[in-house]
């Protein structure tokens, strides 16, 4: 824009040079709609100056002296063009924590940080951030809402690494309203400000002005009426200046919102272009209409533009120059001088400060079908969306990054697919884009990433908390550092590097934060697991891989997917309860968990580590699931995504995916079906389509599922033949040609030139990606395993053509309507039941409103509210659509996803229906047309009807000519005058108009090449391809023919492979006895009308080809009719399957036969590789089991020589499941079960007989019964091999009649009642133990033998007794019966139970007590009659002696063997009951043995305290009364109070005694207040009483008050404090304690304090870290290196640590070198390797012989941890050393007492010899 400004002169006219300077700036145009050229400079003439000089004063007449803008184009607001201290309107979008996004004018985005909107309110938080809190009152959200409109200015544009422009604004009213004095406030002005502080009566507003006070009362009316309203400090208003006082330092406010909307800026408010605010309602006259918007002129002399976005749309075509309008100034560009307007209705009056739509929820959406209504060539274009709305597409959005931009391509194009990219509040309007690129792409925004999935983008950067990953151009994800790899990388960089591509996991994601998390953990991305995304998915015994996040004692805590996680308990983490958690488990480490509880509705989950099994893991991953393709199966929707529908399979709750494009055979009912179809609801007559790593494909193609179902399909490449018509989709589309995906894993390509009939320039637009085609096999490329098709209409026509199509279009209707239903039966939304009451054909009575620019007409009506009603231009065509009009419409086609009803007015289409007749033929015209449906009317008959568009799958390519267009004409032949199908209408079969009614077929659309071949014809043909079952052979004239393995040698031998008798190129005769379709290999006889189609199927066999030979009979024979069980034939095999465990043979060309893998197999080893067991085409002799009911000429086969299961057959059986009562469940062949108890799986019982045996386990097992349909087995090998003889140790007992009294027998213990111990000896026979016949030991309660003789365990018992008629067997588990040991241990301290003699001396003495009994009972009588009296408490204990004595006499009167078990329980309860009295007595006098207070009064003795408790039912009332006292107790109680004070005071005054209280250690602190030992244990004091957080005030205490000089009491109490935090703090809190230590003390120590603390605590990382900074840090000392390299060594990491001695050698000086490799060589010794510390010690002492300290400290060593030789070596090197005399006798007697110690005679004599000779040596020496 140009901007012109003329400054006052200043006198003189020498300025005019100047002048003409200043008139320079005009460089700041920006005009974004011309190319203008600059001006030629030329050289001014006189009459120039004079022409200048005269519209210099024009101007100053015109402007009175202002600076005054003026505008020559129209143009919106770029970003490119944005600069610092622009002023604008914007609209509040998003609202979070730190930051607000606002939507700007013309699309532009803003954002706002918290600190940049009012000082007050950033003081404010600034002062809570300092006081250490931040409330949920201090969140920004209460400031500004979403839709409020605000008055910002750009305060940055900061630049990104990638290039984008990030805009910040501000709203802080300083930055917005720095251009308005105090002088220049006047009423009437609307200004934006916030709030500063709340007052009783009002609010003090910030306006931004300096020495202005703005004063905003409350509304009395409001506050009464919402109190709710009160603002906050900061909170953003709009506000209307009422008043102004004191020469505006006083100004008065008002919030009315009608008031504040509708006040206009005038002329007297003194607005210039300075201070002028965006916000400000003006009246303006229109100064000029161009194509791209208004230029206005305001305020009597300010011009401004109004860009084509911010026309009203209504009254875009009635605007003209001079007309006066309302206006929203959006914007103002101070140094350009530009304003930009707004005359938006949602900007205007009588709308307030708040915009009802701030944001979308089509954000990301693809639409198809759109149109471009205006294009601005320097700005974008205006696209019509298909629901009406309206979008906005930026220049820069119309091309690809590097494209030239072409806007005349792109508006000869009808309609245009584009995706919705944002939502602009400022204009109400969406913002799309047309680049391909980001329509396909598959993350537009977070909202497309969902948890769990796999994701792939590019390394950005790395940083020491993780790395950077970019998905796309707005999309980042973060990997943690601890999610980089399964364990922690060292050294990421090495392994990453920027640019590098990545697959990640999604581990959670957050649109609202933008903030996504992946992993790069192994085990998470491979993980087949199922995924808890949410805690309703984690079902309970589930299995899924979780990572720890948190390890505490309790246990630890797993987190999944997204806010699901879950704690496993310390005792579910191991099988070991006293395991430490921290020893075994890290953060981050990916575990199996298994879900124990889940509490959803809480987000409560429990886990469990533990108790996960292989079975789970495997049950998982194999999902137990018998997948084969094109089996039928019914789903449940989880969830929905843009891939399609994430399903689980029924029952089984299997994960799969059925993709959006395999919904259905029609394109447009893909999202029909998609949107229709909500989380929950169950799908039937789904299919298994295809299975990888990836999970399971699912497909609901109609036609696709007919083919599978039918076996229509060819299963593998070898079965490829050309000329085969096969059923596909379209996988992906490239330039030369599009990839066909067929099922079972194929893929072929369909060439450009093979895509159509017609020739085609461009691949794209010709079919979908995902649409069912079918392809012809044109060429096969045998050695790379590839081939092409052809999806020419003329090649895959079929036989019957019209009758698919009308197929088609039933089943596409059928789906229509399921959707409907669908969408209208949830009853979500009101329209979708309006539009539901609605169909093709209905009359409606519409009133005409608006014509739209493409001649369309929109209908309204009450009925029809918020819904679109349009009757295209074709449709009103003689029609009166006078707006308002009142017309009758008949439905066409309802939208169900626009939510649109296309209507037609023309009269003809009411008319009234008449009689159709089938076969009739009519001229029928396009009503409406779709991708895939039509709707006609029949003539004049007032029929409508739907029609499919093409009448081939393939057929999708029209030229214009051929295309149907609303009017054109088609020629109909009625099939079926009221079809249900069509809800009574219509069905009908189509052609244009013109065409001819039937075309000739030529060879190549039918399924295959014509012949003429009878059935019984001899022919020669030649072997062209030998399969293993069966061989293609050449015919004449190009006629293919193939040959059946059967059909080749009359009697094949038994293994042999009768088709490698026949070479490539031989010539055979053979005779023709059917065909075989070339597209579904089914066998054809010759009166099947598809023979003369088919591949002729030939025979070799000598046998038929005899002429004599019934053709008739050699082409029906064999039949399955003639097959019955047990019938004995050869077969060949053709395949084994995995999935099914199935092998597939084939008997004749028309008969196969299936044999499962139990019946094909004799030995369980052949079970791990059945498919190696028979090859393709090998002849095998079979058994007939069963025919097919499902699929015709198939048997059911056996190779193991039986065909049923009966009593005595071997056979092999699958464990199904292990029961451990009873037992194994297995699967037998032919669909049989059974089970095998556990006393029949060996002849020789075991301990944990069931822990060999797992489920899916082969096992071969012999049947010896039969019960209600199921078997019994035996594994038994005596049962199996029943001819031989082998040794049985533990018999089968078949009844309780083969057991004799007094036989020792072994069995399993079934189970532990109340009445004994049962004990199973086999299948169908069962024993019990008593509890007096099962130990020697008195046992009073019966859960002891439950709690010590466990479920199947194998005892040895003796058959006691045997009773035949009731099948009862006592047995006894005596020691002296079994000759065991006791099934009771001696440990539980139980008695021996009394037997023999010693029983009877016992009843003797029960006799006696009986008769004192008596007699005392006699004595009671008497004395019952005479009154009670006092009892003293001596004789209540004689009494209660008495009754003791009473009950266990009495109890053994009543001993009879089982009943001394009651009394003995008695005897305990009392027993019982006293110690508990006893421990509660021993409390009380703990108490009073406590000093909590030094009151004499409360010290007690012990003996009251004691007497005070006892107590009886029969003294309760001499206990009320008081008792009095004696004198002499009274002084015992004196002297005892004394000695315990006395005792108090010899504790207080005893320095060794140790403080038992808080108070104790006090006054010891006060005379010791520098001992560390002191304070050390009082933390522990605390420690003891778990009170972890007065340990730490009491270490924090210790600290402050030890003196400074005492360095060493100080470093003792910080290693307290850190010892502390490691065990009961957290990571954080420990290293913030360390960090302390370090400055207050010397580094050295503190770091190896703190190292010795986590090798101590099983920290082996953390120390390890440690010490690698300490080795850095302190590399000069000694102490730390040795520390470092003990603590490699006792981690048993040898090579690491003479790796560090190395370092250490580097780094230390040589006077260290000797210490510290004696240090290493010390500890080698203890923690390594003996030969190599003595290695180490030999290299140091020859270096240094002469020291004998080493030498000393070696055979130390050696003594310590060598033999005797090598100690006697080390002596003898010592003593022969060149050292004094001195130190050699010291070595001497170190050898002699050795010697003496661990020798003999001998050696010690050998040393006296050896040091004679040194003396003698030595003094040989002197004398020479």
């Amino acid at each position: 824009m140009t901007s012109v400004e003329e400054d006052f002169p200043r006198g003189g006219s020498a300025k005019k040079a100047s002048e003409s300077k200043a008139a320079k700036p005009p460089v700041e145009v920006d005009n974004l709609f011309e190319t203008q050229e600059p001006a030629v400079k030329k050289k001014r003439t006189g009459a120039n100056k004079q022409e200048d000089g005269k519209a210099a004063k024009k101007q100053k007449r015109e402007g009175g002296g202002l600076k005054l803008n003026t505008l020559t184009n129209v143009d919106i607001l770029h970003l490119r063009n944005l600069k610092v201290g622009t002023l604008m309107l914007g609209c509040v979008k998003e609202v979070s924590d730190i930051e607000f996004v606002l939507g700007l004018p013309n699309g532009l985005k803003g954002f706002l940080p918290i600190s940049s909107i009012c000082e007050a309110y950033s003081k404010a938080l600034s002062e809570k951030l300092d006081s250490g809190g931040y409330i949920e009152d201090d969140s920004p959200s209460h400031l500004l809402v979403p839709g409020q409109l605000v008055r910002c200015v750009v305060s940055s544009l900061d630049s990104s690494r990638e290039g984008f422009v990030s805009l910040k604004v501000s709203i802080n009213p300083k930055d917005v309203n720095k251009e308005l004095s105090s002088s220049s406030l006047k009423a009437g002005m609307t200004l934006g400000g916030c709030v500063e502080s709340v007052e009783d009566h009002g609010f003090l507003i910030d306006i931004g002005i300096s020495g202005t006070k703005a004063f905003l009362p409350k509304d009395k009316t409001n506050e009464t009426k919402s109190p709710k309203q009160d603002l906050k400090v900061g909170q953003y208003v709009t506000s209307l200046v009422t008043e102004v006082k004191n020469e505006g330092r006083v100004a008065r406010l008002s919030r009315n919102h009608a008031a504040v909307s509708q006040a206009c800026a005038e002329t007297q408010h003194g607005w210039t272009l300075s201070n002028l605010a965006p916000g400000l309602l003006v009246k303006a006259c229109i100064k000029k209409v161009t194509l791209h918007g208004l230029i206005v002129t305001f305020l009597s002399s300010y011009n401004g533009v109004v860009d084509f976005m911010h026309i009203d749309p209504d009254k875009a075509s009635t605007y003209s120059v001079g007309d006066e309008v309302k206006a929203r100034i959006l914007y103002v560009e101070p140094s350009a001088r530009l304003v930009g307007l707004s005359l938006r209705s949602h900007l205007l009056p009588p709308r307030g400060d708040v915009l009802e739509r701030a944001t979308s929820d089509r954000m990301g959406a693809v639409l198809e079908g759109c149109k471009m209504t205006a294009v601005h060539h320097h700005s974008g274009a205006i696209m019509e969306l298909p629901g009406g709305d309206v979008a906005f597409i930026h220049k820069n959005q119309m091309k690809e990054p590097r494209e030239e931009f072409n806007p005349n391509r792109l508006l000869a194009q009808p309609e245009h697919t584009l995706r919705i990219t944002d939502y602009s509040p400022m204009e109400q309007m969406h913002l799309a884009t047309l680049r391909k690129s980001t329509i396909a792409a598959t993350y537009f925004s977070y909202h497309d990433i969902k948890e769990g999935q796999l994701i792939e983008g590019t390394v950005q950067s790395l940083e020491k908390y993780g790395m950077h990953i970019k998905i796309s151009d707005h999309i980042k994800g973060l990997v943690p550092r601890i999610h980089l790899a399964d364990v922690t990388l060292t050294n990421p960089e090495k392994k990453f590097r920027e640019g590098m591509k990545v697959k990640c996991r999604v581990l959670s994601v957050d649109p609202l934060k933008k903030k996504l998390i992946l992993s790069r953990k192994k085990a998470l991305m491979e993980s087949t697991l199922p995924l808890f995304l949410s805690y309703m998915d984690a079902r309970v015994g589930l299995v899924s891989h979780g990572y720890i996040v948190s390890i505490r004692d309790f246990g630890c805590i797993v987190r999944f997917y997204g806010d699901v996680k879950g704690l496993v308990p310390k005792q579910e983490l191991t099988a070991s309860s006293t395991v430490n958690p921290q020893s075994l488990f890290y953060v981050g480490q990916v575990l199996k968990a298994k879900v124990l509880r889940c509490d959803a509705e809480n987000e409560k989950l429990v886990l469990s580590f533990k108790a996960v099994t292989q079975g789970d893991v495997e049950r998982v991953q194999t999902n137990t699931v018998a997948f084969e393709v094109g089996k039928k199966v019914e789903v449940i929707v989880l969830k929905k995504d843009l891939t399609g529908l994430q399903v689980s399979i029924l029952p089984e709750e299997v994960p799969a995916l059925l993709p959006m494009v395999h919904l259905s055979d029609h394109v447009t009912n893909w999202p029909l079906l998609w949107e229709g179809l909500q989380e929950g609801d169950t799908i039937s007559n789904t299919v298994y389509l295809s299975k990888s790593k990836q999970g399971i494909i699912l497909t609901k193609k109609p036609l696709l599922v007919a083919a599978l179902e039918a076996g229509d399909v060819v299963m593998s490449f070898s079965e490829l033949q050309v000329g085969m018509i096969m059923l596909g989709w379209v996988k992906s589309i490239m330039p030369y040609g599009v990839f066909i995906d067929f099922p079972h894993g194929l893929q072929g390509l369909a060439p450009k030139a093979a895509m159509s009939d017609k020739f085609i320039t461009d691949t794209e637009g010709i079919f979908q990606i995902g649409q069912t085609v079918l392809a012809k096999v044109t060429n096969l490329d045998e050695e790379k395993h590839r081939f092409l098709v052809s999806l020419k209409v003329s090649e895959v026509s079929s036989a019957e053509e019209e009758g698919d199509a009308q197929s088609r279009l039933i089943q596409g209707q059928r789906e229509r309507m399921a959707v409907r239903d669908m969408m209208t039966s949830r009853g979500d939304s009101d329209l979708l039941q309006k539009l539901s009451s609605v169909s093709l054909g209905d009359k409606l009575k519409m009133t005409v409103g608006q014509v739209t620019e493409d001649g369309s007409v929109s209908l309204i009506s009450d009925r029809f509210k918020n819904i679109t009603v349009l009757a295209s231009k074709y449709h009103i065509t003689g029609v009166n659509t006078t707006l308002g009009c009142k017309v009758t419409a008949v439905v066409l086609h309802v939208d169900l996803l626009t939510l649109q009803v296309h209507v037609s007015l023309l009269p003809k289409l009411m008319a009234k229906k008449k009689t159709l007749e089938k076969g009739f033929q009519h001229t029928a015209t396009i009503q409406y047309v779709d991708k895939d449906f039509a709707v006609i009317s029949l003539g004049d008959t007032g029929h409508l009807t739907v029609v499919s568009t093409t009448t081939h799958l393939n057929e999708t390519f029209r030229f214009e000519t051929e295309k149907l267009t609303e009017g054109s004409n088609l020629t109909v032949t009625v099939t079926d005058p009221s079809s249900e199908e069509l809800q009574g209408r219509p069905l009908v079969a189509w052609q244009l108009v013109g065409s001819t009614t039937k075309r000739e077929r030529t060879t190549y659309e039918n399924r295959g090449v014509k012949h003429s071949y009878n059935v019984g014809d001899l022919v020669t043909a030649k072997v062209k391809t030998v399969k293993p079952t069966h061989v293609i052979v050449a015919l004449t004239e190009g006629i293919t023919g193939s040959v059946h393995v059967s059909e080749i040698q009359e009697s094949p031998k038994v293994g042999s492979f009768p088709t490698s008798s026949l070479k490539v190129g031989t010539e055979v005769k053979g005779r023709v006895i059917g065909g075989r379709e070339v597209r579904g290999h089914n066998f054809l006889p010759f009166s099947h009308p598809n023979f003369v189609f088919s591949l002729p199927e030939l025979t070799l066999l000598p046998s038929k080809l005899n002429t004599d030979v019934d053709v008739h009979s050699t082409e029906n024979e064999p039949k399955l009719d003639n097959y019955n069980p047990g019938d004995e034939l050869i077969c060949f095999a053709s395949k084994y399957k995995p999935d099914t465990k199935c092998l597939e043979l084939t008997v004749s060309p028309n008969i196969t036969g299936t044999v499962e893998l139990l019946a094909m197999i004799n030995k369980p080893r052949d079970a791990n590789n059945p498919q190696k067991l028979f090859r393709s085409g090998q002849c095998v002799s079979a058994k007939v089991v069963g025919i097919s009911s499902k699929k015709t000429g198939r048997l059911f086969l056996s190779l193991t020589g039986m065909h049923k299961l009966e009593q005595g057959a071997v056979t092999m059986g699958t464990i199904r499941k292990i029961i451990p009562q009873m037992g194994l469940a297995l699967k037998l062949p032919f669909g049989s079960s059974g089970s095998a108890s556990i006393t029949d799986l060996s002849d020789t019982y075991t301990e944990k007989p069931l822990e060999q045996y797992k489920e899916g386990q082969v096992v071969r097992c012999c049947v010896t019964g039969e019960e209600d349909g199921k078997f019994h087995v035996s594994l038994r090998l005596s049962r199996i091999h029943a001819g031989k003889t082998l040794p049985v140790k533990d018999a089968d007992i078949s009844s309780v009649s083969e057991l004799q009294e007094g036989q020792i027998i072994r069995g399993y213990v079934k189970n532990v009642g109340d009445k004994g111990i049962f004990v199973r000896l086999s299948r169908s026979v069962t024993g019990r133990v008593l509890f007096q016949q099962a130990t020697n030991y008195f046992v009073n309660d019966s859960k002891t033998f439950a709690e010590h003789v466990s479920q199947n365990a194998l005892l040895m018992a003796k058959v006691v007794h045997v009773d035949a008629e009731s099948n009862h067997v006592d047995l006894s588990l005596l020691p002296e019966d079994t000759g065991e040991a006791d099934i009771l241990p001696e440990s539980l301290g139980l008695p021996l139970r009394l037997r023999g003699k010693e029983k009877e001396e016992h009843d003797k003495i029960t006799a006696k007590r009986k008769r004192k009994i008596s007699e005392n009972d006699q004595e009671e009588a008497v004395k019952k009659k005479k009154p009670k009296k006092a009892e003293n408490v001596l004789e209540k204990k004689k009494k209660k002696q008495q009754k003791s004595e009473l009950k266990k006499s009495q109890a053994e009167d009543l001993d009879s063997g089982v009943d001394v078990y009651f009394r003995e329980e008695e005897t305990q309860k009392e027993k019982k009951k006293e110690k508990s009295r006893a421990e509660e007595r021993g409390r009380l006098q703990v108490a009073s043995a406590f000093s909590w207070d030094t009151d004499l009064n409360t010290l007690k003795p012990a003996s009251v305290a004691e007497n005070a408790y006892e107590s009886s039912d029969d003294e309760q009332d001499d206990q009320s009364k008081p008792v009095k006292k004696s004198r002499r107790e009274m002084e015992q109680e004196r002297q005892e109070a004394e000695r315990s004070l006395n005792r108090l005071e010899a504790e207080l005054m005893d320095p060794s005694a140790r403080p038992e209280n808080s108070e104790a250690f006090e006054r010891l602190l006060l005379s010791s207040p520098d001992s560390s030992l002191l304070w050390l244990q009082y933390m522990a004091f605390h420690l003891q009483a778990t009170q972890i957080e007065q340990a730490r005030a009491v270490a924090e205490r210790a600290l402050k008050t030890i003196s400074f000089r005492e360095e060493q009491e100080k470093l003792n109490v910080w290693v307290a404090l850190l010892n502390l935090e490691n065990m009961y703090g957290t990571e954080e809190s420990l290293q913030k304690v360390f960090e302390r230590a370090v400055l207050y003390c010397e580094p050295m120590p503190v770091h190896q304090q703190l190292a010795d603390i986590y090798a101590k605590s099983n920290k082996i990382k953390e120390a390890e870290s440690l010490y690698k900074k300490m080795v850095k840090r302190f590399r000069q000392e000694k102490a730390v290196w040795q520390s470092y390299g003990s603590f490699l060594l006792r981690q048993g990491q040898r090579d690491a640590a003479d790796a560090l001695l190395q370092r250490a050698l580097q780094s230390l000086s040589n006077k260290d070198h000797v210490d510290l490799i004696t240090k290493f060589a010390r500890l080698e010794f203890q923690y390594g390797n003996t030969e190599r510390a003595r290695a180490m010690f030999d290299k140091v002492l020859t270096s240094y012989p002469k020291r004998t300290d080493l030498w000393s400290v070696f055979i130390d060593l050696m003594v310590k941890h060598g033999s005797q030789k090598d100690v006697r070596d080390l002596f003898d090197r010592v003593i022969h050393l060149s050292v004094s005399v001195k130190k050699i006798k010291f070595f001497f007697k170190r050898y002699l007492d050795y010697e003496k110690k661990h020798g003999t005679p001998e050696s010690i004599q050998a040393v006296k010899q050896k040091a004679l000779e040194y003396v003698e040596a030595k003094g040989t020496e002197a004398t020479s």
